[in-house]
């Protein structure tokens, strides 16, 4: 359970420690785009801000799946 935790705090942390970096890194981009939800569309936000948004969300889903599909161990 321990480890679990461990892993799930380890891979939260470095999801948001991505998404600081990736906001500051994204400030002074001048291609902007917007994305059709459907239902609307959001702010104008640069391509590279999309794509790192994306990689973040998959380092947090996966890590949280890693976590929470590990084996018990074995005492």
């Amino acid at each position: 359970m321990l480890l679990r935790l461990r892993l799930l705090m380890i891979t939260v942390g470095g999801g948001v420690a991505l998404l600081v970096v990736l906001c500051l890194g994204a400030q002074n981009l001048g291609d902007r785009y917007r994305l059709n939800l459907g239902v609307g569309s959001t702010a104008p936000l640069p391509a590279g801000f999309v794509v790192g948004v994306s990689a973040v969300l998959g380092l947090l889903g996966g890590g949280s799946l890693t976590a929470l599909l590990l084996p018990n161990a074995k005492r």
